[in-house]
C-alpha cells in the first residue's frame, strides 16, 4: 500500500456534515460498496465549506480529504475545471495539472490504476454538483 495514500486519508479536517448546507450529493460505487457523501456551502458559485463522510477504502477517504481541503474557498468555475481533467492524472499527464492542484499527483498516478474508481469516486460526486453551475 502506498503510504502516501495513508498520509492524506489521515486528515480528516473536513470529515463533517456541513451544517446549513447549500448542496447535498450521496454517490455509491457499483463495483466495490465504497460510498459517500459530500454536503457544500456555495455562496457567490464559491465554496465556503466542504464536508464529506464514508464508508469507503483508504484510497476513496484519501481522495476525498485531498478533495475538500483543496476546493475550500475555491470558485465553483475553478473546481469544475480540474474535476474534469482529473482523470487524465492516471496516465502520468501531470504536465496538465495545475498549479494548485498538484497534491493530487501524489496518488492519482500509473501505479494506483486499479484504485481508480475508489480515488475517482470523490472527484465524481463532486462533479454532480459543480455540473450545475457551467
Amino acid at each position: 500500500m502506498d503510504l502516501e495514500v495513508i498520509k492524506i486519508a489521515e486528515n480528516t479536517i473536513n470529515y463533517k456534515c456541513v451544517k446549513n448546507h447549500s448542496h447535498k450529493y450521496r454517490h455509491k460505487n457499483s463495483i466495490c460498496g465504497d460510498e459517500i457523501e459530500i454536503t457544500l456551502k456555495i455562496r457567490d458559485r464559491k465554496i465556503i465549506d466542504f464536508g464529506y463522510q464514508t464508508k469507503s477504502c483508504i484510497y476513496c477517504q484519501a481522495s476525498a480529504s485531498l478533495l475538500s481541503r483543496l476546493s475550500k474557498n475555491k470558485k465553483v468555475n475553478e473546481v469544475n475545471s480540474f474535476l474534469k481533467i482529473a482523470d487524465l492524472l492516471f496516465q502520468n499527464n501531470h504536465k496538465s495539472t495545475p498549479k494548485y492542484w498538484k497534491s493530487f499527483n501524489a496518488i492519482f498516478k500509473k501505479e494506483n490504476l486499479q484504485r481508480k474508481e475508489c480515488l475517482m469516486l470523490p472527484v465524481n460526486a463532486l462533479m454532480k454538483i459543480t455540473n450545475s453551475y457551467d
